[in-house]
Parts: structure tokens; sequence; C-alpha cells
């Protein structure tokens, strides 16, 4: 699979996560796992170097933002809205970054 829909496939990941634990984390909790694992697996997989530099940039601070966000998740979020927002928000900013890949 090319970085572009790897990147797709991640912030689906995250805009449905967001959306599951804003109707219910403690619900769906087993899903959100399942989905914050396989996540952090698609993201090893991207090969930053090889994207464009401002994409390389976004990536890597998602990638930061995203240490806290699964340990967060996996632990359960203090405020749960606010996490789930910020997950949604990583989807969208990837979504609309994947834009910069010409594979």
């Amino acid at each position: 699979m090319d970085n572009r829909n790897r990147i797709l496939d991640i912030a689906m990941n995250l805009n449905r996560v967001g959306d599951w634990a804003a109707d219910d984390f403690d619900g769906k909790k087993p899903l959100i796992s399942l989905f914050l694992n396989q996540t952090a697996k698609y993201s090893k997989a991207i090969k930053i170097a090889s994207l464009p530099k401002t994409l390389g940039k976004t990536f890597e601070d998602f990638l930061e933002e995203y240490k806290e966000l699964k340990k967060e998740g996996e632990n359960g979020p203090k405020d749960t809205l606010y996490w789930a927002e910020k997950m949604m928000t990583w989807g969208n900013i990837l979504t609309h970054r994947a834009n910069l890949i010409k594979e």
C-alpha cells in the first residue's frame, strides 16, 4: 500500500475512533482499542522521508501527539468529548494533507 492510501486509512480510523468515543466511549472501548493499535501499526509503516516536506512535518507532529492520544485512549480520557474532537481533528488534517502526495 502506498503512503497516500495508508495516511487516508489512518485518517479514517481517527475519525471513526473519535466518532465512537463521542457516542459511547465505554461501550465501544474494545473497538476503539483495536483501531488505536491498528492506527499505530499503519503509522509505523509510513516512509516519512518520501513524503512532501510539509506533509512530513505534519505527520511527525501527528506521531508525537498520537503517542499521548493513544495512551489516553487506552487509559480512558479525562474528557472524552475533547479527546474525540482531537482524534477527528487529526483525521481531517491528515485527509487534507494526503492530497499533497502525488504517487
